[in-house]
């Protein structure tokens, strides 16, 4: 309940109350006395009160005036009448309506009644057993203030009257939020990055030779099969050299292990291959068996006579590829008056110059994974921009899955990250929060750990360890961000290159010498791009819709 204001000038009341003086006494108890508070005009906008600390200030009140009234009643004569020794009042009563007593009971009853009224109206009831005094707020001569009569001043009381008054108690710690990490931007610095001499970069990778190839018609020796050369057309003969040893390992030899040929030579469309270790039955001589369509042949190494000088030729070209460096920027000023006001906080220039720098590399996140190389002209500046290349879409090697719930699944991702690429042995895996609370769900055996933790490139991983190789995880919310929150990316460090035309660096701008403004700014700016020197290495993971 809120406080209630109450002016109270006795001095200046009038009224009249015609009082019994035979009820007076009836009147003092505390029950009657109360009712006639809640009537009494004096009271005005008094609030209401509890029982019981009315109960206790009017019993206090009361007391006090008992302790100043005569001890008992004037004495009367036969008729009624009063003795002479005090101003006549009304004599017309009897008994049951006798009339007014002597002039000063009238006026001390009276004013019991104002003190006790007085009293009352300036109690609260915060609590069952709380009291508190009313107050009165009296405006300045001038309006500057606000002056409190008739109560202590309390803390509640000044925030009640002059809001802001009391000052709230600041911790001085800026806390800077970084609502994500940029691993892949963290890992291409520490990496070292390569400065280039143009905004666009040429640069040329080379992947293995493949080391399998298939069968693409079925090789049928007949009913009568005879030792010697067997002609066997494939998918890519050129994937095979003279010399060149295959292994089938789907087709065993009469001699143990899986069938072992060797090439003779080889044209446009086929092989010419002999058998080593499958003969015909009770012949010495090899023979080559059916080879079904689609039969793999696995290249082994060469095997060359004594007297061979030379081999057949092996030569690799890499190829070519383009990406453009973008060109990042923020910007951060402050004017002359903001830089000397008094703060609060220790927030400086440097400060937001951080936090910029924090809001520029999140976006440089998002244009090194997913951006779209191009080159496109502002309408409005009438130039050039370029943009660049995600790394996203640089490989084409991708891993597309339903649920990575199990044991079995983790280790296919592995299985897949790990093979047929020749890559390293240790690689990071970045992903949203989607793909990395399904990964720390998997109940992980001896077999399969993922229950240690390192620190690579200022970054903290957690680790996953197979038979096939080791995976640093870590969640990137650029994923999320990006709409890709079940998305991640396997990443080689070993094959991942940053191009830098213009190296990260801040500049100040003299905006007041100039005249512009009167302001201190800096700009920062960094021309860079990133490439994936083996896109073979690195593994896209997409949740299959």
């Amino acid at each position: 309940m809120g406080q209630m204001t109450l002016v109270v000038n006795i001095l200046t009341l009038r009224i009249t109350v015609n009082i019994n003086p035979k009820p007076l006494k009836s009147i003092m108890k505390t029950d009657n006395f109360y009712s006639i508070l809640k009537t009494v005009g004096i009271l005005g906008n008094a609030v209401t009160i509890a029982a019981a600390a009315v109960a206790r200030a009017v019993k206090t009140v009361i007391d006090g005036v008992k302790s100043i009234l005569p001890k008992k009643d004037a004495e009367r004569n036969d008729d009624g009448a009063t003795l002479p020794d005090g101003p006549s009042g009304n004599h017309d009563g009897d008994d049951g309506q006798e009339g007014n007593e002597g002039g000063g009971g009238s006026m001390m009853a009276l004013l019991m009644l104002a003190m006790a009224g007085m009293a009352a109206a300036c109690l609260l009831t915060g609590a069952p057993d709380g009291v508190a005094m009313a107050f009165a707020v009296v405006a300045g001569v001038a309006g500057k203030g606000e002056h409190v009569v008739d109560s202590p001043l309390t803390t509640k009381l000044a925030d009640s009257v002059s809001p802001g008054l009391l000052r709230n108690e600041i911790d001085d710690r800026i806390v800077k939020i970084r609502p994500m990490s940029t691993p892949l931007d963290q890992i291409s610095r520490y990496g070292g990055a390569r400065l280039c001499g143009s905004m666009k970069v040429d640069y040329y990778s080379v992947d293995t030779r493949p080391g399998e190839d298939e069968v693409k018609e079925t090789y049928d020796p007949g009913r009568t099969p005879a030792a010697g050369v067997a002609e066997i057309k494939v998918k890519t003969p050129a994937v095979f050299d003279p010399s060149a040893t295959l292994l089938v390992p789907e087709v065993a030899a009469s001699k143990g292990g899986s069938l072992v040929l060797y090439v003779i030579s080889r044209d446009t469309a086929s092989i010419k291959v002999l058998a080593v270790n499958n003969t015909l039955e009770g012949s010495e001589e090899g023979f080559v068996p059916a080879l079904p369509q689609g039969t793999k042949l696995v290249r082994m190494g060469r095997a060359a006579a004594e007297l061979d000088v030379m081999t057949a030729q092996f030569e690799a070209l890499p190829k070519k590829e383009t990406n453009f460096c973008q060109i990042f920027k923020a910007q951060v000023e402050q004017s002359t008056f903001m830089k000397i006001a008094n703060k609060e906080v220790g927030w400086s220039f440097s400060d937001q110059e951080e936090a910029a720098i924090i809001d520029m590399r999140m976006g440089m996140e998002k244009n090194f994974l997913f951006g779209h190389k191009t080159i496109i002209t502002d309408p409005d500046k009438n130039e050039e921009i370029l943009l660049t290349g995600g790394i996203w879409n640089q490989t084409d090697n991708t891993f597309e899955y339903d649920k990575l719930d199990s044991e079995a699944a983790l280790i296919d991702l592995c299985k897949r990250a790990f093979t047929n690429n020749a890559g390293s042995s240790r690689k990071v895996l970045v992903g949203g929060t989607g793909l990395i609370e399904q990964l720390h769900k998997i109940e992980h055996s001896r077999f399969l750990s993922a229950d240690q933790t390192t620190t690579k490139w200022g970054l903290d991983f957690t680790e996953i360890h197979s038979k096939f190789g080791t995976l640093y995880v870590l969640l990137s919310e650029v994923f999320d961000q990006c709409g890709m929150p079940d998305g991640g990316m396997v990443i080689d460090p070993e094959y991942i290159t940053k191009y830098s035309h213009v190296p990260f660096r801040t500049e100040r701008l003299n905006l007041r010498s100039a005249g512009v403004r009167n302001t201190d700014a800096i700009v920062i700016t960094e021309a860079s791009c990133l490439v994936l020197r083996y896109p073979g290495s690195h593994l896209r993971i997409i949740r299959k819709s």
